[in-house]
């Protein structure tokens, strides 16, 4: 199926590769820059549980519920965090950009405008998607402002939508960009990868 079929994605500053266990000891390093574990607002793993999440997104990959990718730096040669296609419904033709982060290092960067060129143009260009969401805490601002940055629209809040690693519960924001929205979405992330060379 080809919504699920590994592929490669590259632009200047990333390269997006089908995930791994060999991404392993990375993503141990990426989760350490900025000690992600210990954000309140995420389900980043701590380092000793890399390989579990890897693992659950392979399986979730089996099954046909999600497409995981590393994301490589092409400066540093370095995979700094993961993204991934994921609550894929080919029949709909939706899915959802989530699943994502980077090393501290890595944010506020070219490598997220990049990676979501390259995942927005494959989903609207190649999978001829009619709808792509982004879901996010309702309380991770930073996360909020880079999706409405790229022009994505509110669609509303899911709450007491999920329960956190600490027991607490989170509401969700969800976001998406539609077809008729994609070319200006397009011209957005163009311009600014163009300004990221």
């Amino acid at each position: 199926m080809e919504w699920l079929e590994p592929t490669t994605l590259r632009a200047p500053a990333v390269c997006l590769e089908p995930l791994s266990q060999t991404h392993h000891d990375d993503l141990v390093a990426a989760t350490r820059d900025g000690e992600l574990w210990k954000l309140w607002y995420t389900n980043i793993p701590e380092p000793e549980k890399m390989r579990a999440l890897i693992d659950e997104r392979l399986a979730l990959n089996s099954v046909g519920n999600m497409l995981p990718f590393a994301v490589r730096s092409t400066a540093t040669g370095r995979v700094v965090g993961t993204t991934s296609f994921l609550n894929i419904e080919p029949a709909n033709r939706r899915l959802e950009i989530g699943g994502t982060w980077y090393a501290n290092s890595a944010q506020r960067t070219a490598i997220n405008t990049q990676c979501k060129w390259l995942l927005l143009t494959h989903a609207f260009e190649k999978l001829d998607c009619i709808a792509v969401e982004f879901r996010t805490h309702y309380h991770n601002r930073q996360s909020r402002r880079a999706i409405e940055r790229l022009g994505a629209k509110l669609d509303g809040v899911l709450r007491s939508h999920r329960v956190m690693a600490d027991g607490s519960l989170r509401d969700t924001c969800v976001y998406s960009i539609v077809t008729s929205e994609w070319p200006t979405v397009r011209a957005f992330l163009h311009a600014n990868l163009v300004s990221d060379v």
